[in-house]
């Protein structure tokens, strides 16, 4: 096999992806702004001469939980730059390209099982501009005898991740009683370990068709059981109160206004229900996943203390 092409290597996703390609003993092609590498010289040459037979496209403008980044700069980085990389992929000799969208490209919110063939309606501008660069992909799907794979994965943790996970953990870690005990959620996950054997699998089994495929771990968790698990991790049993539901609400709103640590949006990403089918993918690899939904994520708090 020749080289597999990885934009956005120094990323999360990217770093995890190359050191379990590594391991397999597959020809790894890092890229990265952070390596002082420039997106506009990944044309259909480079790839040619490069030997490259798959890209793993990662890069882009991650969601930013603070609101600052212009809506702008996702479109730029999301959309126009994965149609550059992906048009000098049809120019060139490679055969597979992977593009990393999110769920968040299909809805923001949604009380029902998120399935592949779910219409999307995405709300913020990172969710807009991953669809768009979907949209584009699945233009060139039906004439193209390349292999076109979009993957979706829910929200994806393990070691080295920062996030709402990370945040739980310190609330946990400083004894501060969980006070979101009335709510009771079900949320979709996708454990790194989990993500790598899948785009594994995918990378190296051609006759896995192209499409759209969402990535999650089996099993939903809810918020309540993270926080246990978080103390599990800890050897100790945290405090979980069940706050009158609307005191909460009230509290939130107080928040919105006063811009406290506790409003409404990220209320509502602690409580909410979102639930990621991985029907598609399995039947398409067949086999189970490595790591149980409880078992990534004890990885991932486990991770917290190193």
């Amino acid at each position: 096999m020749g080289k597999i092409l990885v934009t956005g290597a120094s990323g999360f996703i990217g770093k995890n992806l190359i050191k379990y390609f590594q391991s397999n003993s597959l020809n790894i092609l890092p890229f990265s702004r952070d390596f002082g590498m420039d997106y506009k010289k990944i044309n259909s040459s480079y790839i040619n001469d490069e030997v490259v037979e798959a890209i793993i496209h990662l890069a882009g403008k991650a969601h930013d939980l603070k609101n600052t980044t212009i809506d702008q700069e996702y479109f730029k980085a999301n959309t126009d730059l994965t149609i550059d990389i992906f048009d000098a992929f049809l120019k060139s000799n490679a055969k597979t390209f992977i593009y990393f969208s999110t769920v968040k490209a299909v809805k923001d919110h949604y009380a029902d099982i998120l399935i592949e063939e779910t219409t999307p309606t995405p709300l913020t501008a990172y969710g807009k501009s991953k669809f768009n660069a979907e949209k584009h992909l699945l233009l060139k799907l039906v004439d193209s005898e390349k292999r076109i794979i979009i993957v979706r994965p829910s929200m994806v943790h393990g070691p080295g991740n920062k996030g709402n996970l990370n945040l739980l953990y310190k609330l946990v870690s400083t004894n501060i009683p969980w006070p979101l005990g009335a709510f009771n959620n079900n949320r979709s996950f996708c454990s790194i370990d989990n993500l790598c054997f899948v785009v594994n699998e995918l990378i190296s089994r051609p006759e896995i068709q192209s499409g759209i495929y969402n990535i999650a771990d089996d099993q939903v968790v809810s918020t309540n059981r993270i926080i246990e698990l978080i103390g599990f991790s800890l050897n100790r049993k945290p405090t979980i109160l069940s706050v009158n539901k609307k005191i909460i609400l009230f509290i939130a709103k107080v928040g919105d206004i006063f811009k406290l640590p506790l409003n409404s949006e990220r209320l509502m990403k602690l409580i909410e229900s979102y639930r990621v089918s991985n029907f598609k993918i399995k039947s398409a690899i067949g086999k189970n996943l490595p790591f149980s939904t409880e078992e990534g994520l004890l990885k991932t708090f486990q991770s917290f203390t190193k």
